[in-house]
């Protein structure tokens, strides 16, 4: 996902994980009996269509408020009194990208299917993750990332909205071998490596700058408000005819709270929770069906 004209290096991180999200276009192809090693691979590695309630941008409380484009000086007791809208935004970048761990959770258009894809996933510095993706309310893949495993866990609406058009049988079989059941596979792996790369928080942030050569958009202040019942300060930014919105915390560290695509073309809203926290990244109890060693349909214990 490029961007016509230099974001701010604080939406350019936004950005990153849509496009990010949209590495992990779901490849729903299939070898011809739907029962072999590359058919179960091919789903396993191709989680990105999933739709899962819980992956639903949450609702924010912030309250639309019009800035500015020639802001008045803001008064001293206004949160980050007498900084300029670029620098709160440079702020709030020092302070997300400085996280440990973050949890993600929101909606970002997928540009190969035209679709939304929703994400709640919480990820970190060593590369685990946990949680769910989704794709237009069509099933829910269930993702963990620990060490160099990667897990993967669709259920049967998931397998069947991606297994539209291929042969019955195809599907039938996919969906006898996968629906509800764990797999792994490494995560070094070629089948794995977009969604375990998807899983490394550095990899999110390390285009958060953008290319130097590229014209800035515009910042400028809005006012205080609140997301999800946390404090927080409201920027736009400006580019061309596009106005994003960003939220950023006013107590503790200026962390990105929520973000809201002004773009018709590339809409979305991504929040950003659970800074320094624990990755619940465990690996599954019971039955895991072992991808890299699939002889057949066997599934192995861990």
């Amino acid at each position: 996902m490029r961007r016509r004209a230099r974001r701010t290096a604080l939406t350019a991180l936004l950005l990153a994980a849509g496009a990010t999200a949209c590495l992990t276009g779901c490849q729903s192809g299939q070898d011809g009996d739907g029962t072999s090693d590359g058919a179960a691979r091919s789903a396993a590695s191709g989680g990105s269509s999933t739709a899962s309630p819980s992956a639903t941008a949450p609702g924010s409380t912030a309250t639309p408020a019009e800035a500015s484009a020639s802001a008045s000086a803001p008064s001293p007791d206004e949160p980050f009194a007498g900084l300029t809208g670029a620098e709160i935004s440079e702020r709030a970048l020092k302070a997300t990208t400085g996280a440990r761990s973050l949890r993600m959770t929101g909606s970002v258009p997928d540009d190969e299917s035209g679709g939304t894809i929703e994400i709640d996933l919480a990820l970190d510095r060593r590369g685990d993750c946990a949680g769910t993706m989704s794709m237009d309310g069509q099933g829910e893949a269930e993702l963990i990332k620990t060490g160099d495993t990667l897990y993967l866990k669709y259920d049967e609406r998931f397998l069947r909205a991606q297994s539209k058009g291929e042969p019955q049988a195809d599907t039938e079989a996919l969906v006898s071998l996968l629906a509800g059941r764990w797999t792994s596979m490494s995560a070094d792996g070629a089948d794995a490596k977009e969604m375990a790369g998807f899983c490394d928080l550095d990899r999110l942030l390390e285009d958060a700058g953008g290319s130097g050569d590229d014209a800035p958009a515009k910042v400028t202040r809005g006012r205080a408000t609140t997301v999800d019942g946390k404090p927080a300060f409201t920027l736009y930014e400006t580019d061309g005819s596009a106005r994003d919105t960003v939220y950023v915390a006013t107590e503790g560290k200026p962390y990105l709270l929520r973000f809201e695509s002004g773009s018709k073309q590339e809409p979305g809203a991504l929040s950003f929770t659970g800074y320094d926290e624990p990755v619940p990244a465990e690996s599954p109890a019971g039955e895991v069906l072992d991808l890299d060693g699939l002889d057949g349909m066997d599934g192995t214990s861990t």
